[in-house]
């Protein structure tokens, strides 16, 4: 098993799959911890949706970098997202599912009609719940997948004390001053980011639970937000490692693989958190 491991890690595609991985998975845990401290994590699985919705408009359509179709889409229903949870009549949650169902729906419903693909349930499927497609991602994708890493990562570092301070007060926030609207938004567009890049790992339907599973798991361990931040990208980027290996060695679906990880991650540390309590 070691032999073959080490055979897989001398093809470039497979270091190309696994540092994508592991940006993701690094991405999703950071804004997770917010996301849920906020009790806004059903936006990331909203999102997804609308994602998917997107890939269908850019398969329909013929585009081949469907990057270029579902980024400025998924960007475009955070913002949208993010205005009505604000100001609107209709609450937040029913807002995501709203948009949510519409663009899953939508989304299949175009594929059916207008696909020209020969492996139609093939396609959907790979798309929803992930596939070995993260093997296949030309060098443009990754170069695009860490270019969008980086802003996502190094936005939330250079804003950590303002986004520290808008998840657990914003009224009191906006009273010192800071413009709470604004770093919001920037806040929904990394979120946007990190599901793009996240399609190719997971696929739409398990892109939920690489944003919830690690910040929760952690926080059954720590008590303040930067130790809760921490342990989760570190709980989030060695399921993400363990997962696509474990995919590659047992041929199984990476984002199952990894979400299944995850869950056992958040199970260990629930029971560590019991027994510390204890």
């Amino acid at each position: 098993m070691f032999e073959t491991l080490v055979s897989y890690l001398s093809y470039p595609f497979v270091i190309h799959a696994l540092v994508v991985g592991v940006l993701v998975a690094l991405c999703s845990s950071l804004l997770g911890t917010t996301l849920v401290t906020k009790r806004l994590s059903y936006i990331g699985d909203g999102l997804s949706h609308v994602a998917f919705g997107a890939y269908a408009i850019a398969a329909v359509t013929g585009i081949t970098q469907n990057m270029l179709v579902i980024a400025p889409v998924t960007t475009l229903a955070a913002v949208l997202l993010l205005r009505r949870k604000q100001r609107s009549r209709v609450q937040g949650d029913a807002a995501i599912a709203m948009m949510s169902v519409t663009s899953l729906a939508a989304g299949y419903l175009l594929m059916n009609v207008f696909g020209t693909s020969s492996n139609l349930s093939g396609d959907v499927c790979s798309t929803l719940f992930g596939s070995t497609s993260i093997l296949t991602l030309t060098q443009s994708e990754v170069l695009l997948c860490t270019i969008m890493s980086i802003v996502v990562v190094g936005g939330f570092v250079l804003l950590y004390n303002r986004i520290f301070a808008i998840t657990f007060d914003e009224t009191f926030a906006q009273a010192c001053g800071l413009p709470v609207g604004r770093y919001n938004l920037v806040l929904a567009v990394m979120i946007a980011f990190v599901i793009v890049v996240g399609m190719s790992l997971v696929g739409a339907l398990l892109l939920s639970a690489l944003v919830v599973f690690p910040a929760l798991a952690a926080m059954r361990v720590c008590r303040t937000f930067k130790s809760v931040t921490i342990c989760s990208a570190a709980i989030a980027v060695t399921c993400a490692l363990l997962g696509m290996l474990t995919s590659m060695l047992a041929n199984t679906p990476v984002g199952s693989t990894i979400v299944v990880f995850d869950a056992v991650a958040f199970a260990l540390f629930m029971l560590l958190g019991a027994a510390r309590k204890g």
